[in-house]
């Protein structure tokens, strides 16, 4: 049997509602991208929530709506998706790297303050791979250097770190809805705020920079065309209902995997969840022994079983060297996390049987 790294999971509801879309001629800004904003927020637990394109294209509005610019620095996480990146070079700021912690490969408080300069005006925090970083004790940092706070939380949609959940701490908050995360429209993101100016700015800044009174071609200011469609939105709706369905069915994927990798753990580093958090499950990554990774990645692939390294560290892509200088033993943890990571295959649909099953596989390609 062949195992994809992920699908998504969607049904007759989600056809049906964008077939009534397409029907009802109305495809782009209309009632289904309101509808949908209005139930994000409430789920997410914010006053605004504005539906974009993309988690990049929310992640590079609101380094906009935080004032970031030419000349400022940003501290984010070298191990992420490179987009959490690239939307602070979009505003010409600079991406200042610190290393991660071993635990839940967030980026770790306790580096923070050592990389603070005059030209540091935010953090954009990123919940990497489905659970929040360590929240508390960054927005102590930030509060006492005067910093604003951008969390990229397009990994983690539902997951909390002391009972509250992400997007709820920062200014800001970016959520990602591609094909294999916990929920999908096709492409699209959302942004989350509880500031009405923010919420205002990001609307506009959405459309081509169009006027709040939405005067056909009257625009403001520069602005994208980061607007969500309304087949997107359609999709999203549905898929929001059964949020809560989708998490629990990932967290019940993610136990079956602790349980039967338990017994290859001399071989085998399953992940865990930090103290404090809940997790949501975006992907299953586990640590193999360095130097191995690539060989259990053909063996696997020969067997039908999809598995990727996750996540790379951004600072070594040539891009980054070539610009800033980076180099090999840099941010030794996350490198050395970036050169064991292997993500098994992880959607809705998978039994125990498949994740037993896929779990001998692993084992046999490291013997």
């Amino acid at each position: 049997m062949n195992y994809p790294l992920a699908k998504p999971s969607i049904g007759k509801e989600e056809e049906r509602a964008v077939l009534a879309v397409l029907r009802s001629g109305v495809l782009s800004m209309g009632p289904k991208v309101e509808e949908f904003e209005k139930k994000f927020a409430k789920f997410a637990g914010t006053k605004y929530a504005i539906a974009v394109s993309s988690g990049t294209a929310g992640l590079h509005l609101a380094l906009i709506g935080a004032g970031i610019t030419e000349g400022d620095e940003v501290i984010t996480t070298p191990f992420s998706f490179v987009a959490s990146a690239n939307a602070i070079l979009y505003v010409g700021a600079k991406p200042v790297f610190v290393d991660i912690e071993p635990v839940t490969y967030n980026i770790d408080p306790d580096k923070i303050e050592s990389a603070i300069t005059p030209k540091t005006k935010a953090i954009l925090v990123v919940h990497i791979l489905g659970q929040s970083s360590a929240m508390e004790k960054i927005m102590t940092i930030a509060k006492k250097h005067n910093l604003k706070i951008i969390e990229d939380s397009c990994e983690s949609i539902g997951a909390t770190h002391s009972g509250k959940r992400v997007g709820t701490f920062g200014e800001s908050a970016v959520f990602a809805f591609y094909p294999n995360k916990q929920m999908t429209t096709g492409e699209g993101g959302m942004m989350v705020t509880n500031d009405l100016k923010l919420s205002k700015l990001f609307k506009s800044l959405r459309n081509q920079g169009r006027g709040e009174d939405k005067v056909w071609l009257d625009h403001e200011r520069l602005g994208y065309n980061y607007r969500m469609d309304e087949m997107s939105a359609a999709v999203g709706l549905v898929q929001l209902q059964k949020i809560e369905k989708l998490i629990a069915e990932r967290e019940n994927i993610a136990k079956w995997y602790h349980a039967h990798l338990a017994g290859y753990d001399d071989l085998v580093e399953a992940p865990r969840t930090g103290k404090g958090n809940t997790h949501t499950w975006f992907v299953y990554v586990v640590l193999v022994p360095e130097g191995k990774r690539d060989k259990v990645i053909a063996r696997l692939h020969k067997k039908g079983v999809s598995v990727k390294p996750y996540f790379p560290s951004i600072h070594l892509f040539s891009f980054h060297r070539a610009r800033f200088g980076f180099k090999e033993g840099d941010f030794p943890i996350s490198e050395g996390v970036s050169a064991r990571s292997l993500a098994l295959p992880f959607y809705s649909g998978l039994s125990e049987k498949d994740v037993k099953s896929i779990c001998e596989s692993l084992a046999d390609a490291l013997h």
